[in-house]
């Protein structure tokens, strides 16, 4: 009986997690396609952007840059510019969605 229980509440954890990490994936894309996209695409840039893409670069990375470019110890007038609108859960969610696609 503990056993059965202690396995259905392992299982209600990691289907809470998995649609929390979705909903934060959803949350970066479409912060992603609003603030980022212009300048980095999405998967590939485009003629008109003139940046690297961010597609499958580490979470980790990405997330530490754009903290450091919000909070202007990393310089970049535009970067410091458009990531001083964002906040830790943006960070997180686009650091997310980025992360999760094939470069």
């Amino acid at each position: 009986m503990r056993l059965s229980v202690l396995t259905g509440s392992l299982i209600l954890g990691l289907v809470s997690a998995q649609s929390v990490n979705a909903a934060s994936i959803y949350a970066g894309q479409a912060k992603a396609a609003a603030v980022c996209s212009q300048c980095h695409g999405i998967i590939t840039p485009s003629a008109e952007a003139p940046f690297p893409p961010l597609a499958g670069r580490d979470m980790d990375y990405l997330k530490t840059a754009l903290k450091q470019y919000r909070d202007k110890t990393r310089k970049s007038d535009i970067m410091n510019a458009i990531a001083g609108s964002l906040s830790d859960d943006d960070i997180g969610n686009v650091a997310a969605y980025y992360a999760k696609l094939k470069p």
